[in-house]
């Protein structure tokens, strides 16, 4: 785990803490801490306030973003081997998803993503080798996510190989599960034009019961996660023939 990845760990246990004290957990100088929260702060994963990191609104996007930092930024690295350069591919919403948008904008060539999150056109603006498509819609505040009868409209212009998306939930009787019925509405459709659907969360969404059915067990054909996946669960998505792995 990196300092950065430590950071977050400790900030988001605390919710609040002083910049003195993390520059004793850590041992190091005051200094090093806080250009490591400048950093920090300038990608939206925490906020600073008079001598204190605190995490952002439970409400953002950059809250979860910081919350199992460490275990997405693994899972987005290993699901970014799928993609080479050059390839346009598609990814919706969600702090994982975020990440892997982060990764294979920095560190691929001639890539072409089309998303319908403003949060990932935003995070990723400043790569030079990453060309953004955003589909227009309603736009979701919170989520920063665009949705709705528009994003119907659009879609039907694009097909592409992959799409990488995020679940609130899983549930062995409904599928893969999400918090927010025209989100979800919105993901199965950008889900009919691709050829497969991947999803990308940590393994704690596992033990979670979205209120949206998003996906049946038929429609995703990989699911990059954690290896704190339960064994059961892992092994009945096998019998599933989705392809799990685990970092």
């Amino acid at each position: 785990m990196s300092r950065e990845e430590e950071i977050l760990a400790i900030v988001s246990q605390n919710k609040k803490i002083e910049v003195n004290k993390l520059s004793e957990l850590l041992n190091v100088s005051k200094v090093t801490i806080r250009k490591d929260l400048d950093r920090l702060e300038s990608r939206g994963l925490l906020h600073r306030q008079h001598g204190f990191a605190l995490l952002n609104n439970t409400d953002d996007i950059n809250y979860r973003l910081a919350q199992n930092y460490d275990l997405k930024t693994k899972i987005a690295l290993e699901a970014s081997k799928m993609v080479q350069d050059g390839e346009v591919i598609m990814i919706e919403s969600g702090s994982t998803c975020a990440l892997l948008a982060e990764e294979l904008a920095f560190n691929r060539n001639d890539i072409t993503i089309i998303t319908n999150s403003c949060f990932i056109a935003s995070y990723i603006r400043k790569a030079d080798s990453v060309k953004v498509i955003l589909i227009g819609g309603e736009y979701q505040k919170e989520s920063q996510v665009n949705v709705g009868p528009l994003v119907k409209q659009v879609i039907s212009e694009f097909f592409v190989d992959k799409l990488f998306v995020g679940i609130d939930g899983f549930d062995e009787n409904r599928g893969f599960t999400g918090s927010d019925l025209t989100r979800c509405d919105t993901t199965r459709t950008l889900a009919t034009a691709a050829n497969q659907t991947i999803v990308l969360t940590d393994s704690s969404k596992f033990a979670q019961n979205g209120l949206v059915s998003e996906f049946g067990f038929n429609e995703i054909s990989k699911v990059y996660t954690d290896s704190g996946i339960q064994k059961q669960t892992l092994e009945f998505l096998t019998k599933k023939n989705i392809n799990v792995v685990t970092v």
